[in-house]
């Protein structure tokens, strides 16, 4: 039986196990965090709140994957319709903002709906960006006002210096007609690539993973620091070396590549040039369970600290005590564009200070609980860089047989299916190069 090992243990490790199970293999699954889980981890603070690592729900099309969860949490789910929100200078528009301007300022709307008319009759040029794709999509003004807002907040960098590989359906490309609904209506219809989600009844996002547990021999504390694809040998800070017949990575790739022996100097630049952001988590628990009707806002505001409020209790009754609500926060960062600085902890405060300005906070609340962390990897920036570097560190990887997956394996933009499924074909991957290898052993043994 070849000895495979699995780098990491959270959804896109899982889904490399599960795979590998499939085929009578159990994997060696490292991790160097206490727990298992990596960003599908949940932690619960006094007195009772339920926090998982960034906003996470499950809105998969894909009934295999639906399945499995379910089977995991032992049909213990929530199913919600879904509510989100933004908040722009002082309103309050559903999301997509492009379908639901009525409420908006008279001469914002007015301007957004004529440029997009005249970007509407113009001819179309080149896209060589996602400031081309803005600006043909939805003309000057609402472009300027919200997408490229949005898109310095949460990328950290512009629209000009952003591919449009990562769209797929994230943003909504409406009509002419469906804009003018919007405008003149406050009922006009919600249209969003998620319509539904389900989540854990108890235990936060973490128990869909519940089922998957035993797919790996799982060890956690254990971070990795050297990868000798000659000798297939890990070595781990606490001493541990183990060896590979098979090794599936989760590793963010800027972090993998210069543990690799011997990794060239142009793929070690390659691996420098992926950007990503980083994050600070802040985690609020208040002594009022009507905060907001939404599961998620995103602010478009550049003086308000935070892009994205996700609030946990409105996920699933049992992830705040009853009577009280949680709001969790993301400020983000980038170490190419804007490095984070200071402790996770600095931020709690700002946080609070702008919940209460925008009016989600009031003065007599009391706050329950609360506290920060910060996460080196949250979203992959689709800059001009990635398409090129990632093809020479993928090449390389592949080069040495080395599967990868995950969000930071891939290094995409991926969902919580996406990213199991990505470690099963990772995983599947691997076993059809380990075949081929032993194959060709043969041959010349014979």
């Amino acid at each position: 039986m070849p000895k495979a090992v699995v780098l990491g243990t959270g959804m896109a490790g899982f889904g490399a196990a599960h795979r590998l199970q499939a085929e009578g293999i159990t994997p060696v699954m490292y991790d160097k965090n206490a727990y298992y889980g990596g960003h599908t981890m949940s932690f619960r603070h006094e007195p009772g709140f339920v926090f998982d690592i960034g906003p996470h729900i499950s809105f998969t099309k894909d009934e295999r994957i639906q399945d499995l969860f379910a089977e995991s949490v032992d049909q213990l789910y929530e199913t919600i319709q879904i509510n989100l929100n933004n908040y722009w200078r002082g309103y309050w528009p559903q999301h997509p903002v492009q379908l639901h301007l009525h409420g908006l300022p008279e001469d914002v709307v007015v301007k957004v709906i004529a440029d997009f008319v005249e970007e509407r009759q113009k001819p179309e040029g080149p896209i060589n960006n996602y400031n081309d794709w803005l600006l043909a999509s939805f003309g000057p003004t609402f472009a300027e006002l919200f997408p490229k807002q949005y898109t310095r907040k949460y990328h950290l960098t512009t629209a000009e210096n952003m591919s449009t590989d990562w769209l797929g359906p994230r943003i909504y490309r409406p009509s002419l007609e469906e804009v003018l609904r919007g405008a003149i209506s406050a009922s006009s219809p919600n249209i969003h690539y998620i319509t539904h989600f389900r989540y854990p009844q108890q235990g936060g996002f973490v128990s869909y993973l519940q089922k998957f547990v035993p797919s790996g021999d799982i060890q956690l504390n254990h971070e990795l620091v050297s990868v000798d694809p000659r000798a297939r040998l890990l070595t781990f800070s606490n001493g541990t070396i183990c060896s590979y017949d098979l090794l599936v990575s989760s590793v963010p790739l800027p972090d993998l590549i210069p543990m690799i022996v011997g990794a060239p100097r142009d793929v070690l630049e390659a691996a420098r040039k992926l950007a990503c952001s980083s994050c600070v988590l802040v985690n609020i628990g208040v002594d009022r369970e009507d905060i907001s009707n939404a599961h998620m806002t995103y602010f478009y505001d550049e003086d308000i600290c935070f892009t994205r409020l996700g609030f946990p209790h409105m996920l699933s009754p049992n992830n705040a005590p009853k009577g009280t609500g949680s709001i969790q926060a993301e400020v983000y960062f980038s170490d190419k564009y804007k490095p984070f600085a200071g402790q996770p902890r600095d931020w709690i405060e700002p946080v609070i200070a702008d919940l209460r300005r925008c009016g989600l906070l009031r003065d007599s609340d009391r706050i329950l609980c609360r506290n920060a962390m910060y996460l080196r990897y949250a979203n992959i920036i689709f800059d001009l860089d990635r398409a090129a570097a990632l093809a020479t560190v993928h090449g390389y990887l592949d080069d040495l047989g080395i599967a990868y997956c995950g969000r930071y394996g891939d290094w995409g933009y991926m969902w919580t299916d996406e990213s199991f499924k990505s470690g099963e074909k990772a995983a599947g991957a691997a076993l059809t190069r380990l075949a081929a290898s032993q194959l060709r052993q043969r041959a010349q043994v014979a």
